[in-house]
């Protein structure tokens, strides 16, 4: 049995001192890890978002964005280094702390980690700003005159869930932008950012006031609201429950971007199902499936096959078994909690009962039940999977009957995964974006967003910064009281 103990969060040195630190423990069979997390008294979360501010504006707001780019860059090169110490804490102490497979969270971490270089960060900045040294100084705005963007001087990152990594959207995206940044790590995985903020403050020692790395204890609300009146913008992840309650405390005057739970689906056309191309497209559906057991809002709940190709949707589904068969001796399932299994078995007598009511439907399942694939004609509705790698693979007379079964769910679509001609990749992708789909991409990356794609649609650096505009008129009137006007 194998014992570990690791502090998480960042606290500026001003505070550090007086701060109070609560246990979280994670077992993975022998293993523990005991995890220590910041707690601020109420007056303190005051101290420190006005800290932060007052550092931020000192510090970030002076720098160039090219040189906060290279300070991520070298940040994740660390990360990306398998003999660095933070590197070696996240393999070993991640599998314990999230239950994922070993290898799954070494490989995937690798992946995910590439999005955000240097080049990929570059992306980022112009998928959003043609011009990204409008986050410098002002710069001429098409429609004449200057403009200068500048980001929230207080943003407020609320971070959910297990999957390691994810808060390095936001909290990226507030550095690019030059936010002080404060955030708060989920109880499910709290290390990864503190582990991000350190390796930021080792390599650039100014930023450590900057930012803040907290956690305090769900329903507590005193330090939350006093945080939610301080920020500028407050990004939020989480069920739609929570969510709401955070944006009934939020002050209107305060910039408010929930990201709530979301649905995505992968789409498997006829002409794609042959002997050659079959096995392959499977691997890569069953690769959606198994990445961190579809903890991730882009992982898939169903698969829709068209008829008529030279596999069936039936043998297709028989091929994705196999595949998880495969992906279970490789990266083993994590284990799960009493709920989870209980929602898992619910979903599979639920998908039993259908089976009955159809002649056609199968369920493949391992017998210990780490997978299971349910096979079924169109229903009269879509229906989600039990997560932790079970899903529904439904037969389709055709790609377009997909969409009456989508649109009733249209504000909770995300991502689609799909395996098409360029034909049909183009005809079906218009639907779906009327459906409300946000992101499509080819079946194997649902779990591995591009570098400065559009989270539920919506712009990464644009929703958090205030454009400033000099308008022509000003510009103009100016010239008259230069020094050098006769």
């Amino acid at each position: 049995m194998t014992k570990f103990t690791e502090n998480a969060g960042h606290i500026p040195d001003f505070l550090l001192a007086d701060v109070k630190w609560h246990d979280l423990e994670f077992e993975a069979g022998a293993d523990t890890v005991y995890v220590k997390v910041p707690m601020l008294a109420p007056e303190q979360c005051t101290q420190l978002s006005d800290k932060i501010k007052i550092s931020s504006n000192n510090f970030l707001r002076q720098e160039k964005v090219s040189d906060i780019v290279e300070l991520i860059d070298k940040a994740i090169e660390r990360l990306l280094n398998r003999d660095d110490p933070f590197r070696i804490k996240a393999e070993q102490l991640l599998p314990i702390v999230t239950g994922f497979d070993k290898e799954m969270v070494r490989l995937s971490l690798t992946e995910y980690l590439k999005t955000f270089r240097k080049p990929q960060l570059l992306k980022f900045l112009n998928e959003d700003f043609p011009n990204p040294k409008i986050l410098d100084e002002f710069q001429p705005a098409i429609k004449g005159g200057f403009a200068k963007a500048f980001g929230p001087n207080c943003l407020l990152h609320i971070w959910a869930g297990n999957v390691p990594g994810l808060p390095l959207w936001s909290f990226i995206s507030g550095l690019l932008v030059k936010a002080g940044n404060i955030g708060k790590v989920s109880s499910s995985e709290p290390l990864f950012a503190s582990w991000f903020a350190k390796i930021l403050i080792e390599i650039e020692p100014k930023i450590s006031d900057c930012l803040a790395i907290l956690w305090w204890e769900g329903g507590k609300l005193e330090q939350e609201n006093i945080l939610l009146r301080a920020a500028d913008v407050v990004l939020a992840y989480g069920g739609n429950d929570p969510l709401k309650q955070i944006q009934d405390r939020t002050p209107i005057t305060t910039r408010y971007l929930p990201y709530g739970h979301k649905i995505s689906f992968g789409v498997v056309s006829a002409n794609v199902l042959d002997a050659q191309k079959s096995w392959s497209v499977a691997h890569n559906a069953a690769n959606d499936i198994a990445c961190y057991d579809q903890h991730g809002c882009y992982s898939p709940h169903i698969f829709f096959v068209e008829q008529g190709g030279h596999i069936s949707p039936r043998d297709f589904a028989q091929y994705i078994a196999n595949e998880l068969s495969c992906f279970q001796e490789k990266f083993p399932r994590r284990s799960l909690t009493t709920n989870e299994a209980i929602e898992i078995a619910k979903w599979r007598n639920q998908q039993e009962v259908l089976a009955l009511s159809q002649p056609d439907a199968e369920i493949f399942s391992d017998k210990d039940g780490a997978w299971t694939v349910c096979f079924s004609e169109c229903p009269g509705k879509f229906s989600l999977s039990g997560l932790n790698r079970t899903i529904r693979v439904v037969s389709v007379s055709t790609l377009e009957t997909i969409i009456p079964l989508i649109l009733p769910y249209k504000k909770f679509l995300q991502t689609v995964g799909i395996a098409a001609t360029p034909k049909e990749l183009f005809q079906l992708s218009e639907s779906l974006g009327r459906s409300g789909i946000t992101r499509i991409c080819a079946l194997g990356t649902m779990t591995k967003p591009e570098a400065g794609w559009h989270h539920d649609g919506r712009y990464n650096l644009l929703d958090l910064i205030t454009l400033t505009e000099i308008e022509s008129s000003a510009e103009t009137a100016s010239e008259f009281f230069a020094n050098y006007t006769d």
